[in-house]
């Protein structure tokens, strides 16, 4: 089922200080994913997927704050199709803030701006085609 909160992201400017900062505030398990210039956050317990185990948790990620991303916490809602959703939110007075991209190989992201003024994420799941 679409339209659940499945992710949260957070933007550094240093990325060192908010790893110790998170880890020793909350006891996040902070694991970097330097080829994707990201960081994964796990607050729960997870499989060997990264999936929570615990019904209703969530997980998420950090990135240095720059330019192509919101500057702001995220929280990722899942959907069938960002093309679709993205038109929803469009046609609703919501505008796309960075299109489909493939996120490795476990799916696609997009962010959005909601009526209000808020950025939102958008997660797909699937394996992007070959190329992508």
């Amino acid at each position: 089922m679409s339209g659940k909160v499945v992710h949260f992201e957070i933007p550094a400017d240093d990325s060192a200080r908010a790893k110790t900062f998170y880890t020793e505030a909350f006891g996040w398990n902070i694991m970097p994913v330097p080829e994707m210039d990201y960081t994964m956050v796990g607050t729960t317990p997870s499989d060997e997927s990264g999936s929570p185990l615990e019904p209703g948790s969530i997980n998420g990620g950090m990135y240095t704050r720059n330019e192509q991303f919101p500057r702001t916490p995220v929280i990722t809602v899942d959907v069938e199709d960002i093309d679709t959703a993205l038109a929803k939110v469009e046609s609703l007075g919501g505008k796309t803030v960075v299109p489909k991209m493939p996120v490795g190989q476990m799916g696609f992201a997009a962010y959005f701006e909601d009526s209000e003024g808020n950025v939102l994420g958008l997660w797909e799941a699937g394996r992007p085609p070959a190329g992508q």
